[in-house]
């Protein structure tokens, strides 16, 4: 059973003004909770395309969108081949060569249950092999890092990734345990990590391995860079008046995020006592919201993974 509580449901979906015959993208599946409120909205000649890499995703979804019939199209593949995915179906229409939609949304990091399967291996809360991989597909795995990798690009990952101010004793400590045995699985690693973590630290501030699996998950997957393609892309694809609605977790989505955008809305260069603007610099996005929607009370006490979520909006001009 693929349970998953959709984070920001309403708010995201509002923040597309969803149209009945318009065309949306979900990029990001998972529980199918923003996928379901979004289709529910659309009318017969309204479209919902929806990526995923996970198998368990995709098929809940089927089950789940059923009802929606052909508004819903299902495709499996890293959000990164937005732009070519929607550039080979008929039902979006294109520009010069570009797709059109009217609303793209991003949820990004990981489904409650992919945390919760003990075997994926995204958790240290669960003894399981070594994984990590969204796309199960996919060749790297968390285990080809931590044993193969060298000590220097471990502690890159852990640190650039994870924000983890230890990595560099987290990796010595790796390679040292390596050079006796392999390392195969989360409780392994956890184990490794709270020992190379100082006994004061521990102490403090949840799991000692919390930031360190979040740096391997975010590498396995090229997670950065695949949002950074995309949200570029999303924008090249929304027709005028088509919105993006993006979900992060984390402060490194999020200033990835809020950069990408920020760099599309236009600034005038011109001097104040012009009567009119001439530079031209008008941008192509303009900003639904300047700071970032958070989670409400209510929200928050239904579904404690959510303190993090940050929602930003951006409309095509």
């Amino acid at each position: 059973m693929f349970h998953h509580i959709t984070v920001l449901k309403e708010e995201a979906t509002e923040g597309l003004n969803v149209r009945e015959d318009g065309i949306y993208v979900d990029c990001t599946l998972g529980g199918a909770g923003h996928s379901a409120l979004i289709a529910s909205r659309l009318g017969d000649h309204g479209r919902l395309i929806a990526f995923d890499q996970d198998d368990s995703a995709l098929d809940n979804a089927r089950e789940k969108l059923a009802v929606f019939g052909d508004k819903v199209i299902l495709v499996k593949t890293n959000f990164r081949d937005l732009e070519e995915v929607l550039r080979s179906l008929p039902a979006v229409p294109q520009k010069d060569g570009v797709p059109q939609v009217d609303g793209i949304l991003f949820d990004l990091g990981v489904s409650s249950p992919q945390f919760d399967e003990g075997e994926r291996g995204f958790s240290y809360n669960h003894d399981a092999p070594l994984d990590m991989r969204m796309d199960r597909s996919a060749e790297l795995t968390a285990a080809d890092i931590v044993n193969t990798w060298s000590e220097q690009e471990i502690a890159r990952v852990l640190f650039q990734y994870g924000e983890e101010k230890f990595s560099r004793r987290i990796a010595g400590k790796i390679v040292e345990r390596r050079a006796v045995r392999p390392i195969e699985t989360t409780g392994e690693l956890a184990d490794i990590i709270k020992e190379a973590i100082p006994a004061a630290t521990r102490r403090t501030g949840g799991h000692p391995a919390k930031r360190s699996f979040q740096g391997l998950r975010i590498a396995v997957n090229d997670e950065l860079g695949a949002f950074e393609e995309a949200l570029h892309a999303a924008v090249r694809c929304l027709a005028p008046g088509g919105r993006v609605s993006v979900i992060t977790f984390h402060s490194l989505e999020d200033r990835i995020c809020k950069q990408i955008l920020n760099g599309y809305v236009g600034r005038c260069t011109c001097p104040p006592d012009f009567p009119m603007c001439v530079c031209g610099g008008k941008g192509q996005v303009k900003l639904i919201n300047r700071k970032p929607l958070t989670p409400g009370e209510e929200e928050l006490e239904r579904n404690p993974r959510a303190r993090s979520a940050k929602l930003r909006i951006a409309e095509k001009l």
